[in-house]
């Protein structure tokens, strides 16, 4: 079942994803439209961005307390709505990462209930069987002393004492079982 699944939830991401660059692709044209958004949305994170790109270049290349010019507005303004549009996917395919594993944890908790009901069942039957059990002992142990095997042996003697009673046999076979009954009795 997860392996049919997970290529599903795999398309389905991918399916999302593919969604939201169209939707990035709108941002960034509104971006670069709009003067409020290209002012206080797209140009701060993109000047921030270089400020922090350039100082770790002249860093690494070894220039310390170089000041960095700040980009010009038509670029700061193409950064940032780039940005902003690879920050819309992001979040996308993130979302998508968090409802996954929502659902995953919800399985797994549906899974974990299932068990522990059985488990309770099983739990349940058990002690239903043994209050069987119990029952049963008594039982036994109240019964009398006479075992049902010793009750039918001593119905069985009284049985063949009848059929060899000192009527006549009718044939002498009869008379000589009689006698090996009455020697095996003994």
């Amino acid at each position: 079942m997860v392996v049919g699944a997970f290529p599903m939830a795999k398309l389905l991401y991918l399916g999302i994803r593919q969604v939201s660059k169209p939707l990035a692709n709108r941002i960034k044209e509104a971006a670069r439209r709009s003067e409020f958004f290209k002012t206080y949305i797209c140009l701060p994170p993109a000047q921030l961005y270089h400020w922090v790109e350039m100082r770790t270049k002249m860093r690494i290349m070894g220039f310390r307390g170089t000041v960095i010019k700040p980009l010009n507005e038509e670029a700061a303004a193409e950064l940032g709505a780039e940005l902003l549009g690879e920050a819309t996917i992001f979040i996308v395919g993130g979302g998508c990462l968090v409802l996954e594993y929502w659902r995953h944890q919800a399985q797994q908790r549906h899974k974990e209930e299932e068990q522990r009901a059985a488990w309770d069942a099983m739990q349940d039957e058990v002690g239903r069987l043994a209050l069987a059990l119990e029952a049963l002992q008594a039982q036994v142990q109240a019964a009398p002393a006479h075992s049902a095997l010793e009750e039918l042996q001593t119905q069985m003697r009284e049985v063949r004492a009848q059929l060899c009673a000192p009527d006549p046999p009718a044939t002498p076979q009869a008379a000589s079982a009689c006698k090996v009954q009455e020697s095996a009795q003994a």
